[in-house]
C-alpha cells in the first residue's frame, strides 16, 4: 500500500522484544521508486491469509444455494405442433391463390392462437378458474377470473415458427403439472382449429345454402321461359324462330309484286302520256302509226290525181266522180284508224292504272305479311334467347354447386396437427445443475471478492517483500519465516 494505516508486528519471545516501528504522524508521498497496483505475490498472500473465511463464505453460499433450487417450485413443458398450409384450399378461390404474404400469414395466426377468443375457452374446458396456480393474486372487481387465468395461460405460453421460415408452429405451454401443461398445448391447438375451421366452413355452409336458393330461383326461370316459348310455337306455329326460310319466301314474293307494281307505274305514265299527245293538234304517236301514214300517203296520191283529172277531164267525168269517192273512202278509213287507236290508248290508260292499283294493294298486303312474320320471328327470337340465356347460367350454377357442396362439407383445412403434445416428466425449469454450477461460481466470488474487499478497503496489512517494495519503494535485502510465538515460562 501507498498509504498503509499500520505495518507488521513480528512475534518473538517475552524476554526478547522485536523492535518496533513509529508510524508517521502524517501521510508521507510514496518514493519514486514505489510501483501501483498488485503482484501475483501480493494478491497470493491476501488470498492465503482469508483462506478458511474464503471458504466459509463459499461454503455457506453454495448451502443456501441448494437449498433455495430444492424449494424452488418445478416447471414442466408441453409442446404440440402444427403445420400451416398457406396456400387456400378453398375450392370457392380459383386456383388455390395464396392468402397473403407467408410471413403475415403465419403471424396472424400464430397472434391468434395468443388472443383471448382462444384462450378464453381453454380456461373453460380445463376448468383453470379453479386452479389456485392460475387465480392467486386476483382481486374481485380488477376484470374478471377467467380474463385473470387467460392472462396467466399466456404469459406461461411461447408460440413460436420452426426455423429457417418453415410452415411449422410449435405451441409450448408451462405448467407445474406435465399433464397439465401438455393439456393446455393440446387445447390452445384444439380451439384454434375449430375457430379456424368455423371461419371456414362457416362462410361455406352460408354460401352453400345461398348458392341453394338461387339455384332454385334459376331453375324456376327456366321453367317460365320454356314455358313461354312453347306458347308462342303453339299460338303461332312457328316452330323454328331462328329459321329464316319463311322469312326469305315471304320478302322474295315482296320484291317480285314491288317489281311488278313499278313497273305497272311505268306503263300508267306511258299511257297517260300517250292521251295527251292524242288530245294534242298534232298527235306523233298516231301520225307515226305505218297504217296512217299508209292512208295519209293514199289519201294525198288521189288528191293529185283528182287535181289532174280535173284539169284535163272537167269535173264531171266519170273517173273524175270515181277518184272523189275512192277519196272519200281513204278519208273515212284514215278518220276511223286514228279514232280506233285514241279509243286503244284510253284503254291502256285504263288498264295500266287499274292493274297499278291492284299491284299498289298486293304489295302493301305482302309488305304487312313480311313484317308480320318478321315480327313473329323477332319475339320468338327473344323467347329463345332468354330460354337460352337461363339455361346457361342455370348449367354454369349446376357445374359449381359440387364445389359449393365440397366447401360446405368440411373437407379441407389449410392447418393440420403434426404432433400433439404428451406429457414430459423431466422438468423445463428450475435447471438444477446449471443454477447449482452457477451457484457455486458465484460462490467462489464471493468468497474470494469478499475478503480481498475488506482488505483493501478497510485493513490493509503487509504481508509480503512486494508490499515493501511496491507500496513503500524499499529493497527488501532477506525474508525471514514467519517467527513463532512461544509463551514464556512462569
Amino acid at each position: 500500500m501507498r498509504y498503509p494505516k499500520n505495518l507488521p508486528v513480528l512475534a518473538a519471545a517475552r524476554n526478547n522484544p522485536p523492535a518496533q516501528f513509529t508510524m508517521p504522524t502524517q501521510e508521507q508521498p510514496p518514493p519514486e521508486d514505489a510501483q501501483s497496483g498488485l503482484s501475483l505475490t501480493q494478491l497470493w498472500s491476501i488470498a492465503w491469509a482469508f483462506r478458511v473465511q474464503t471458504a466459509i463464505i463459499a461454503i455457506s453460499i453454495i448451502v443456501a444455494t441448494a437449498a433455495i433450487i430444492k424449494l424452488m417450485p418445478k416447471t414442466y413443458s408441453g409442446t404440440a405442433t402444427l403445420m400451416v398450409n398457406y396456400a387456400s384450399n378453398d375450392p370457392l378461390i380459383a386456383g388455390g391463390l395464396a392468402t397473403g404474404p407467408v410471413g403475415t400469414y403465419i403471424s396472424t395466426e400464430m397472434e391468434l392462437m395468443q388472443s383471448a377468443g382462444v384462450l378464453l375457452p381453454v380456461v373453460d374446458k380445463l376448468n383453470l378458474t379453479s386452479d389456485k396456480n392460475y387465480i392467486d393474486g386476483y382481486r374481485p372487481g380488477v376484470g374478471s377470473l377467467r380474463q385473470w387465468a387467460a392472462d396467466v395461460v399466456a404469459k406461461n405460453l411461447d408460440i413460436e415458427q420452426g426455423r429457417f421460415g418453415s410452415q411449422l408452429i410449435y405451441i409450448k405451454a408451462s405448467a407445474r403439472d406435465p399433464v397439465l401443461a401438455a393439456s393446455i398445448a393440446n387445447t390452445v391447438a384444439d380451439v384454434y382449429l375449430e375457430q379456424q375451421k368455423q371461419r371456414v366452413y362457416g362462410p361455406a355452409t352460408a354460401r352453400a345454402k345461398n348458392y341453394a336458393n338461387e339455384l332454385a330461383e334459376l331453375k324456376l326461370k327456366v321453367g317460365l321461359a320454356q314455358d313461354q316459348v312453347t306458347a308462342f310455337r303453339q299460338q303461332t306455329g312457328v316452330t323454328d324462330a331462328s329459321s329464316q326460310t319463311s322469312y326469305n319466301v315471304e320478302a322474295d314474293l315482296l320484291r317480285t309484286l314491288e317489281q311488278r307494281y313499278q313497273d305497272a307505274q311505268n306503263q300508267r305514265r306511258a299511257a297517260e302520256v300517250a292521251v295527251s299527245a292524242e288530245n294534242g293538234p298534232a298527235s306523233t304517236s298516231v301520225m307515226g302509226s305505218t297504217l296512217v301514214q299508209t292512208l295519209r300517203q293514199q289519201l294525198d296520191d288521189q288528191n293529185t290525181q283528182l287535181a289532174q283529172l280535173r284539169a284535163t277531164m272537167g269535173p264531171a267525168h266519170p273517173k273524175v266522180l270515181e277518184l272523189q269517192n275512192q277519196i272519200e273512202a281513204t278519208h273515212r278509213s284514215l278518220e276511223k284508224e286514228i279514232a280506233t287507236y285514241s279509243t286503244n290508248v284510253t284503254g291502256q290508260l285504263a288498264a295500266a292504272r287499274e292493274l297499278e292499283k291492284k299491284l299498289a294493294a298486293a304489295v302493301e298486303e305482302q309488305r304487312n305479311k313480311v313484317l308480320g312474320v318478321r315480327k313473329l320471328q323477332d319475339e320468338g327470337t327473344k323467347y329463345t334467347l332468354e330460354l337460352e340465356s337461363a339455361q346457361s347460367v342455370y348449367k354454369r350454377a349446376l357445374d359449381g354447386y359440387d364445389q359449393i357442396m365440397f366447401a360446405s362439407g368440411e373437407h379441407y383445412t389449410n392447418i393440420d396437427f403434426v404432433s400433439r403434445a404428451a406429457p414430459v416428466m423431466t422438468a423445463l425449469k428450475p435447471n438444477k445443475p446449471k443454477l447449482m454450477l452457477m451457484g457455486v461460481l458465484g460462490a467462489l466470488l464471493v468468497g474470494i471478492a469478499a475478503p480481498f474487499g475488506y482488505e483493501l478497503v478497510l485493513n490493509r496489512r503487509v504481508r509480503c517483500r512486494d508490499d515493501f517494495e511496491r507500496g513503500f519503494g524499499v529493497q527488501v535485502l532477506s525474508e525471514f519465516d514467519a517467527i513463532k510465538f512461544t509463551p514464556s515460562s512462569p
